[in-house]
């Protein structure tokens, strides 16, 4: 198969792949599978936001929540107190966290290794402090609901959640575009290039506390905008629920299930996990407590020990075994 005949394979995996996600909710009525196929869009895109720090530059970040949070606190505030829609909020609440991700990147960034990934979650839970702290502003430990419109598009309110659906999986269009992007420029390079050796990387040229501090930048600003999102879908906010540290987990364990520093990654860690969650708790309920993170530590352990290049590595490794096997048909 030549280079021409593989991409043209996979524009049409691709638009099959569209068609089918688009037509989704058509098919599938149902309340509970249509808020399946929501969450699995958002942690999806949290992950690939994710993927562009902790995959590719291997910058392991347990602090995204704190992004997720300012999304959500930045458009709900302006929302509630000035009237301004949610999709501006949106993009207001990305450039708080892009601002916020100035300070925060130039003091972990100093650090490396469990050194820096302690002090990502240290910055996201001290923010989550802050935020209970400040009741007259943000509503303190109680939050708040969000005022319910009905049908109204233009506050990112919908009667039917397919509605919602549509809009998570133009996030993560938007995200898996973003990261196609970069993975083919020289940022993309230069990330892998610090991933792989940050000393070695600054030593033929590469500015790598720019580098970092700019895909930080545009990992946090994607990471806000799904909390935005999170925050209307629910109708609710809540410093603990908005800064929760099992986001940032989440982010992390579906990049690492899937695989890091690929652009399916985190989209196939997502499936796996939070479909077997969902349906583990759909099952049991509460009759079994902690058999999720039971679920989540055996899937983990079982990748990392087995295949630590997530599920994509298993994908390329079986491409690259069938190429040598049948060199003619490759």
């Amino acid at each position: 198969m030549t280079i021409l005949g593989l991409r043209t394979q996979t524009l049409v995996w691709l638009a099959l792949g569209a068609i089918v996600l688009i037509a989704l909710p058509l098919v599938v009525k149902t309340s509970f599978a249509i808020d399946i196929f929501i969450r699995i869009l958002l942690f999806s895109f949290i992950g690939v936001a994710w993927n562009l720090m902790g995959g590719y530059a291997k910058q392991l970040s347990l602090g995204h929540a704190a992004y997720f949070g300012l999304g959500a606190y930045t458009s709900t505030i302006l929302q509630i107190d000035f009237g301004i829609s949610p999709w501006i909020g949106m993009v207001a609440g990305g450039v708080v966290a892009m601002l916020a991700s100035l300070p925060i990147g130039w003091l972990c960034f100093r650090l490396r290794g469990p050194y820096f990934t302690i002090a990502t979650i240290a910055t996201a839970q001290a923010l989550m402090l802050i935020f209970l702290k400040f009741r007259d502003f943000a509503w303190g430990a109680e939050g708040t609901t969000i005022p319910n419109l009905g049908n109204a598009p233009l506050m990112m309110q919908f009667e039917a959640k397919a509605a919602y659906y549509y809009v998570a999986l133009g996030l993560l269009a938007l995200g898996l575009f973003i990261t196609y992007l970069i993975e083919r420029s020289w940022m993309g390079y230069y990330l892998v290039a610090i991933g792989e050796d940050e000393d070695a990387a600054e030593a033929i040229g590469v500015n790598a506390p720019k580098i970092k501090r700019d895909i930080y930048m545009i990992s946090s600003f994607l990471t806000a905008m799904a909390g935005t999102f999170y925050t209307q879908y629910i109708y609710f906010i809540d410093p603990a629920t908005a800064f929760s540290f099992s986001i940032s987990i989440e982010a992390a364990l579906v990049s690492i299930v899937g695989g890091i520093g690929t652009l399916w990654g985190p989209v196939v860690g997502t499936v796996l996990l939070e479909t077997t969650s969902t349906l583990l708790q759909s099952w049991l309920g509460g009759s079994v407590g902690g058999i999720q993170l039971t679920v989540y530590s055996l899937i983990l352990m079982a990748v990392i020990l087995w295949r630590p290049t997530g599920l994509m590595g298993v994908a390329t490794e079986a491409y690259h075994r069938y190429v040598r096997r049948h060199p003619a048909r490759a």
